[in-house]
């Protein structure tokens, strides 16, 4: 923990941090505005967003500090990271979705969103290397697994699909884009967490917790 907010090279680890969040927040905007599916937090926060007048990234700001409340009774304890992935994020989703114009045509939108989800590889795999503290979301589902016992599968399962159908009857767009960023942002992540993740930080951990997934499933 102390390491996450007082290390000495927190300075150096910081720019990777913020280039990623705001390249995530970028990504974000490139789905939403391509209009063929979002993945399962965002779909929930546009239909949101729909509900209440917010603006996308605004919901997801917004959203983060409630999930950060239950962290506490997980167990849970969130880095410099986890604050400014709260902040950082949703606000560089709202400056792209206002600045990048909406996809007109299939060739667009697919290309916009597929753009779109290798941008939020990208960008994970820079914030997840700068290794400053877990996002609200990913601790939440880190929380429950080390809370109950389930494995890391399942708890990301039962949030994604629970936030998934949330956000389907709230109006959030679910379609196309949705399939591809559940099949492709876990080996785009991983691919891009061996370019940025290169003292094998993130690596060892991410060792650590599919040992412990493997046990709790069997």
């Amino acid at each position: 923990m102390r390491e996450r907010w007082l290390s000495r090279s927190i300075l150096r680890r910081l720019p990777g941090l913020l280039l990623g969040l705001v390249t995530f927040g970028l990504g974000i905007a490139l789905m939403a505005q391509a209009g063929l599916g979002l993945g399962p937090w965002e779909a929930f926060h546009q239909g949101l967003g729909r509900l209440t007048g917010l603006e996308l990234g605004t919901v997801s700001v917004v959203l983060g500090l409630p999930i950060l409340l239950l962290w506490w009774p997980l167990g849970e304890r969130p880095g410099i990271g986890t604050v400014l992935n709260v902040l950082v994020i949703g606000t560089s989703t709202n400056l792209g979705i206002a600045v990048l114009p909406a996809a007109v045509g299939w060739p667009a939108q697919l290309a916009m969103m597929f753009g779109g989800v290798v941008t939020i590889g990208i960008a994970s795999g820079l914030y997840l290397g700068a290794d400053l503290g877990a996002g609200p979301r990913d601790g939440l589902m880190t929380g429950i697994h080390h809370r109950f016992g389930w494995s890391i599968r399942r708890s990301r399962t039962l949030i994604e699909l629970s936030v998934l159908g949330a956000g389907y009857l709230l109006g959030g767009t679910i379609g196309v884009g949705t399939l591809v960023f559940a099949l492709g942002i876990g080996p785009l992540v991983q691919l891009f967490l061996t370019i940025f993740d290169r003292d094998g930080r993130v690596a060892q951990r991410r060792a650590i917790t599919l040992e412990a997934d493997i046990t709790g499933a069997e």
